[in-house]
């Protein structure tokens, strides 16, 4: 059993996260605590993807690597993931579902009563019928997830799961993912591969470890920030280093972009009338691997060009990539402030992510928002307004704050479950709530900057 990471956008709409997986254990052992600290680990933010363009080693030569013990483990788990494939049972598959949901399903993200004593029963009753056929154990499942009453968490077909483990975000056609590497760091893996794609055409195979992007070692730094340096504008080159497996080769490969983020981030300088200053204003249509490094730009211009005020469009935006969501925030927060909490029955998905350097703009902040603002966009929003940096306008936010995990299942197949959920700064549920506008209509500036210094003032107090 593998686990992905997955935040998806309220349904309707639909965006989502991420990546993370663990190696599987045997059919009938379902060590799924063990798989979820392993991965949670491996994944310092409780997602797989972060992005830090600028926090990280803009420029560098490639670190040293300690030694490594050699073992051709990239062969070896394949042929035991085929073997493992071939011999688990239909009963086994459903009994592993089952105990995913047992061990991380977050109670109270179903529209149903949720108990871990009904859903032994609903065990007891499964486990007393033949299931003859590989379909029925997936009607089986899907009908079992159904019974949660929550929308978002559901079962995959093996073609579903393979689209998804292969999502790119990097422009190239690749997937990674991160692991531990031992010592205290991680490395990065290939998890997904799109076949005939850029990466996969110039010899990245899956397994693949990567070890630098442009000449600069990626040793512990985030999937994300490492999708991000991988971007750039189409049929542009990239020169990576791999090494093909635990024992294989290291080869350095040029390849060229054919994928590339669209830029969601629009901006203009706007004059006010009878005044010398100017309004920054910044419409972020979703939260994509560019999101942030595009933002940073757009946000240096329109200081250079006399922006005394910034306001930030989130009306619409119905998230995306939650990690791109949570470094945006971290823009405009001071080091230390604390940008979301996650809650969880598992401690690995209890975390409190804070900002770890000051902030590139200091100036007062408007948050435009309505009720389609959702999932990562209101981790922004209510970390910029719970730490008084922001005053919110507009209309209620949608209300979707929970976490999803996706794991894979011994036949290919995969069930995506809820096992965490979003926590503002002022320790208020994001999800079916929303969070509530300081004001309905945009208020003048200095009105704005009065109630942002009284926040600050209580909160100081």
């Amino acid at each position: 059993m593998r686990l992905l990471p997955y935040a998806p956008s309220p349904r309707p709409p639909q965006r989502s996260l991420a990546t993370r997986r663990t190696k599987p254990g045997p059919p009938c052992a379902l060590p799924f605590p063990d798989a979820l600290r392993a991965a949670a680990a491996a994944t310092a933010a409780a997602m797989s993807i972060s992005l830090s363009l600028l926090t990280g080693d803009a420029v560098g030569a490639e670190r040293p690597r300690g030694p490594e013990l050699c073992r051709d483990g990239a062969a070896a788990e394949t042929k035991e993931e085929v073997r493992r494939s071939e011999v688990v049972t239909n009963e086994q598959l459903v009994e592993e579902a089952w105990e995913v949901v047992n061990e991380g399903f977050l109670p109270d993200a179903g529209s149903r009563p949720w108990s871990p004593e009904m859903w032994m029963k609903k065990k007891q009753d499964i486990v007393q019928t033949s299931i003859r056929s590989r379909s029925r154990a997936h009607d089986i499942i899907q009908k079992m997830l159904a019974n949660l009453g929550d929308p978002y968490t559901r079962f995959l077909t093996p073609s579903e799961f393979s689209k998804m483990s292969k999502y790119d975000m990097t422009g190239i056609g690749l997937n990674l993912r991160e692991i531990p590497d031992g010592n205290g760091s991680s490395k990065l893996m290939v998890l997904g591969l799109i076949l005939d794609g850029p990466a996969h055409s110039a010899g990245v195979r899956q397994g693949d470890e990567l070890l630098s992007v442009n000449g600069i070692d990626v040793m512990g730094k985030s999937a994300f920030d490492v999708s991000s340096m991988l971007q750039g504008p189409k049929d542009t080159i990239v020169t990576i280093k791999v090494k093909h497996g635990n024992c294989g080769p290291v080869e350095p490969l040029k390849v060229q972009r054919q994928l590339v983020a669209r830029t969601p981030v629009f901006y203009q300088l706007e004059k006010r009338e009878n005044e010398d200053s100017a309004i920054g204003y910044i419409h972020i249509k979703e939260f994509n691997a560019v999101a942030k490094k595009d933002l940073v730009s757009a946000l240096k211009r329109l200081q250079n060009s006399g922006a005394s005020y910034f306001v930030l469009d989130l009306r619409d935006n119905l998230g995306g990539l939650v990690q791109a969501g949570i470094e945006t925030a971290k823009l405009f927060l001071n080091k230390g402030d604390t940008v979301i909490y996650t809650a969880g029955r598992d401690r690995q998905v209890q975390n409190t992510i804070v900002a770890e350097r000051e902030p590139l703009v200091t100036t007062p902040l408007m948050v435009l928002v309505n009720n389609r603002t959702a999932s990562a966009s209101e981790i922004v929003a209510s970390a910029l307004h719970d730490n008084c940096k922001a005053v919110l306008v507009g209309e209620k936010t949608f209300g979707k704050g929970l976490i999803q995990s996706v794991f894979e299942l011994h036949d290919g197949s995969g069930i995506v479950v809820t096992v965490g959920k979003y926590v503002t700064p002022n320790h208020k549920d994001i999800n079916g709530n929303g969070i509530e506008p300081d004001y309905r209509r945009i208020p003048d500036f200095n009105e704005a900057t009065e109630y942002l210094s009284r926040c600050r003032s209580k909160e100081l107090s």
